[in-house]
């Protein structure tokens, strides 16, 4: 299966794409370099400025191409729209129903990173799906994104779409039952949906309580980057650890130094070391994932780094590290991971300090899958994995929600 997914089409391969700047920087670099009179400064500038310009290109390109407009079937009415002022894709099912609907909040993934979009067709597919299928309201976030925004600009307008639909005048609005709403996402998508999850149990203003949650492959920390998830899928397709560094330090900051420290995993002060308890692969990961697999103690970076960013040690950004006191009233929680993944270990440590303090927690774990499986819905990556881990999903939503 890993080998089919390597032959799969570049445009849903950001490794791919990775791979490409690198080799196309080396080219320029190359030339750069006979041009004695340019200071080396420059050329790392110049250099810098041809990867950003290539990356953006063709990001531009996947979304053209995969952009779908908001149009409604015999099924489900699409329309865009904006709650208190965050662009969302609003899906209405047309099935009649004597009742009040359920509802989904549903949160893209794609690193956080500009041209990633709710629109893009696999979403659109799979929230016209569970639209149908569970006759539900489908809420789908379009976040602002980096590089443009850094957080907690992507967490802020999630939220402000969340608190906003759970008022009951606007629940009532769409005929959705207050006590039948569900908010999900897909790896940062994952990272935003739990985020926001533990964040409303402090809201004294929202009195509306989310039913479940649904964490697909989410990306959950950012202190341990050298999880044994991150060794076994270094190089895997769609999501090779280099990648998911950049893609971690770019929505802090464009500051390259911090994905430097990040890829080294020497990015936290030594004054966040208490942090690392929630995170301490060795105590929360079952045996079959540790393998051979050693715990070492954490290597500290510059004190700088946390003061410049403090992004990347705040529970906002990282769910995995809130006190388990913070976990406590979440709603049951679906959590779906894959093998061949470098966030693998994000979600099983989640699973597993969500069932230390008693939250009910569904760990569905896809042993023939990588990173991005429910992306592979959609020509010309229609693969049936996709739709048997789509229906998985989409099954569960329908029996708990």
């Amino acid at each position: 299966t890993i080998i089919a997914y390597g032959m799969l089409p570049a445009l849903r391969y950001l490794e791919a794409l990775d791979i490409f700047m690198s080799n196309a920087s080396s080219v320029w670099f190359v030339l750069l370099s006979y041009s004695f009179a340019v200071p080396l400064s420059l050329k790392f500038l110049c250099l810098y400025v041809i990867k950003q310009t290539v990356l953006v290109l063709v990001l531009m390109m996947i979304t053209s191409i995969e952009y779908t407009a908001p149009i409604s079937d015999e099924n489900v009415t699409v329309t865009d729209t904006k709650f208190n002022n965050v662009p969302a894709r609003l899906y209405m099912p047309r099935k009649q129903s004597s009742g009040l609907k359920r509802a989904v909040i549903y949160i893209h993934g794609g690193g956080w990173l500009t041209y990633f979009i709710s629109a893009m067709e696999p979403y659109d597919l799979l929230s016209r799906w569970t639209a149908n299928k569970l006759n539900a309201v489908v809420v789908s976030v379009e976040y602002r994104l980096a590089p443009m925004y850094h957080f907690p600009v992507q967490f802020e307008d999630v939220y402000t779409v969340v608190k906003f639909f759970l008022q009951n005048s606007v629940l009532v609005q769409y005929g959705v039952d207050p006590n039948r709403i569900c908010i999900s996402g897909d790896s940062a998508g994952g990272n935003l949906a739990a985020a926001v999850a533990q964040q409303l149990l402090d809201d004294l203003e929202v009195k509306v309580k989310l039913k479940i949650q649904a964490l697909l492959y989410p990306a959950l920390q950012t202190l341990d980057l050298d999880l044994p998830s991150y060794k076994d899928n270094e190089n895997k397709p769609i999501l090779p650890k280099s990648l998911m560094v950049r893609f971690w330090s770019e929505y802090f900051t464009t500051d390259v130094s911090l994905q430097e420290a990040m890829a080294s995993n020497k990015h936290v002060p030594a004054e966040s070391s208490h942090l690392f308890r929630f995170v301490n692969w060795s105590n929360l990961l079952p045996e079959k994932f540790k393998k051979d697999h050693v715990y070492a103690s954490p290597i500290y970076g510059s004190s700088m780094l946390g003061k410049k960013y403090p992004g990347f040690l705040d529970p906002r950004a990282a769910p995995l590290l809130v006190e388990d006191t913070k976990l406590l009233g979440l709603p049951v929680t679906y959590v779906l991971t894959c093998q061949h993944d470098v966030l693998r270990d994000d979600g099983i440590m989640y699973v597993s300090r969500l069932r230390e303090v008693g939250i009910e927690v569904i760990h569905d774990h896809i042993e023939d899958a990588i990173h991005g499986v429910l992306m592979f819905i959609t020509s010309p990556t229609d693969l049936a994995l996709g739709h048997r881990v789509a229906n998985k999903y989409i099954e569960w939503l329908n029996i708990n929600l």
